[in-house]
């Protein structure tokens, strides 16, 4: 249930109990109060036709009789122990007052007659019920009104929380000061923190892109240096470490080009089948390419000759790096399959699969997952998702069904434009 709806019933159960308490105090106050005059007046009507029964004998026009018939057998009872009393009874003849004495070896009583006084009691219960239910009426909606905007408000600040954790650090709630609010309280903090950990966050990008520039230079010097070394083995295991450093920084730069939304996507229609046998040539004969005409995985005629609008040139980097990482740290044979229309492209190998940390939290930026799936500087697959994103595509990882590490790339439904010239598009 709702915050919203929580907090409105808590009201309406909270104005009901009120107004039953408070009936229940009138209620009885009133009872109390009635009874409490009616017994005062039983009593002085008593005593009064006492003072006449001693004088003359006789209580006509007093208001009392002699043995009355309707007398409560308590009441009698106390009477003729010699002590006199009052009781209150409901019975066939209406609600009434009893009050009685002994006079002489007879009984002489007083009979309150209370039914029209029940009545009004009675009257009073149900005007103090309908007035609670007017109460609930009114309150109930202010309740859920300023239940919604509360429920509101939290809402704003969740969404703002989770549009931080997706990546937007410029979100923010704004709320207005409100002293003695804790929801302000509460939107306050968290723009407190997306500020000091937005500003901690560029801080790093801004030191990675840093350091990847400084590193260019030497980097330089040592590609030349490693040239002129002589033939040999030691030369060549340094030629090969440079050509690991070098990549790195570039892979370093392009981050930090991701990270700071410099890249941006030059869309134009591309033929996705000729794209991935490029990429696929370019890896190994380990790889083997399925698609939709071309379910042999050979290059016959114009197979895979589906077009997509896209930036062709960061796809091949995406599609590149999957096929990379899962050559890498997968095992042959790594499938490419391309789906009819082009827009899906998977990637699987017949490895231990993707580590659990990086299904549950994507790629991380140096880290290779579980020691199973070998080694490397864990940028690829951040590289891939993030040029993914830039060209409004989607990436995503999980495990075939038969085992292995499966990399989904699905392209958004953006048609070539009208008249296209199919020629054209095999030279995006």
């Amino acid at each position: 249930m709702a915050l919203r709806w929580r907090i409105s019933a808590l009201v309406a159960a909270a104005a009901c109990a009120v107004a039953a308490a408070v009936g229940v105090l009138v209620h009885e106050f009133s009872r109390d109060r009635e009874l409490s005059q009616a017994r005062e007046s039983a009593r002085v009507t008593l005593d009064r036709a006492a003072v006449t029964y001693t004088r003359t004998g006789e209580v006509q026009g007093s208001g009392a009789a002699l043995d009355a018939p309707g007398l409560p057998g308590d009441l009698r009872d106390l009477v003729e122990q010699g002590r006199r009393g009052t009781e209150f009874t409901t019975g066939p003849a209406g609600p009434a007052m009893w009050a009685a004495r002994p006079a002489g070896s007879r009984v002489l009583s007083v009979r309150v007659d209370l039914t029209t006084t029940m009545r009004d009691i009675g009257a009073l219960d149900a005007s103090i019920v309908v007035a609670g239910l007017i109460t609930t009426a009114v309150v109930l909606p202010l309740g859920v009104l300023t239940a919604g905007r509360m429920s509101r408000r939290l809402r704003t600040a969740a969404g703002t929380a989770r549009r931080i954790a997706a990546g937007d650090l410029d979100a923010r709630i704004a709320a207005g000061p409100r002293p003695r609010d804790e929801i302000a309280d509460i939107s306050t903090a968290v723009d407190t923190m997306a500020g000091a950990l937005q500003k901690r966050l560029l801080g790093e990008q801004r030191f990675t892109a840093d350091v990847a520039h400084e590193l260019r230079t030497p980097l330089m010097g040592l590609v030349t240096a490693a040239e002129l070394l002589p033939e040999g083995e030691a030369a060549g295991y340094v030629r090969d470490r440079v050509r690991v450093l070098g990549t790195l920084v570039e892979e370093l730069l392009e981050i930090s080009r991701l990270d700071a939304g410099a890249e941006h996507a030059d869309m134009s229609p591309c033929p996705v089948g000729p794209l991935v046998r490029e990429v696929v040539a370019r890896s190994g004969p380990a790889t083997t390419v399925v698609g939709a005409d071309d379910a042999d995985g050979h290059t016959d005629g114009d197979a895979g000759a589906a077009t997509v609008r896209t930036d062709s040139r960061r796809l091949e980097r995406i599609l590149t790096n999957l096929v990379v990482n899962a050559h890498r740290h997968g095992r042959a044979p790594v499938v490419v399959t391309v789906s009819d229309d082009g827009r899906t492209v998977t990637v699987r190998d017949h490895g231990p699969g993707y580590p659990r940390t990086l299904l549950d939290d994507g790629p991380q930026r140096f880290r290779t997952g579980a020691r199973e799936r070998g080694t490397g500087h864990g940028l690829g697959l951040t590289i891939a998702l993030g040029q993914a994103q830039v060209i409004g595509a989607t990436l995503e990882f999980g495990h075939a069904p038969d085992g292995g590490a499966l990399a989904t790339l699905r392209l958004p439904a953006v048609p070539p434009p009208a008249g296209a010239d199919p020629a054209g598009l095999a030279e995006c």
